[in-house]
């Protein structure tokens, strides 16, 4: 448990939410490592790849937020795992597009479900919150937020 002592930002939304997510993020990771053998950031990886259709290296790395060296280090892993093929791109010789294999789909979409199951039967015990507006807030300020960043940078990923 955390005293106000060790949030100097003290108790405002943006420091709430990112405890929220931090707390959400440690939780999946826990359930992923324990029933997938797989890491929250792993899964991140193949859901983001799972929303796009056959990126190549520098694509996938600008919608994970991450450098290019840091896609093309982990995708061998995926490979070998057979959730992650590669593919030559015929119109560019030297690019390489990726796709989710069935069995890296399979493994996105029965994690995800699970996740979702594990993350709203947390919440059973708090019936003064009510899931399905809430998620319909949260994708309100999303797309709020979405647009604030969009005229600050417009050709930002999350836009």
């Amino acid at each position: 448990m955390s005293t106000s002592d060790d949030h100097p930002l003290g108790d405002r939304l943006t420091v709430t939410l990112h405890q929220l997510v931090g707390v959400v993020d440690e939780y999946a990771d826990d359930l992923l490592r324990a029933e997938h053998g797989l890491t929250l950031s792993q899964y991140v990886f193949l859901a983001t790849l799972s929303n796009l259709d056959h990126p190549d290296i520098t694509t996938l790395a600008r919608c994970l937020r991450v450098t290019k060296a840091a896609v093309s280090k982990r995708v061998g892993s995926f490979v070998d795992a057979g959730w992650v093929r590669t593919l030559g791109d015929p119109a560019h010789a030297r690019r390489v597009v990726l796709d989710l294999t069935p069995a890296g789909r399979a493994l996105v979409d029965v994690a995800g479900q699970r996740l979702e199951h594990e993350v709203t039967a947390a919440f059973a015990h708090v019936p003064q919150v009510d899931l399905t507006a809430l998620h319909s807030d949260l994708t309100t300020v999303l797309e709020a937020m979405r647009r604030a960043l969009a005229a600050r940078v417009p050709d930002s990923p999350h836009v």
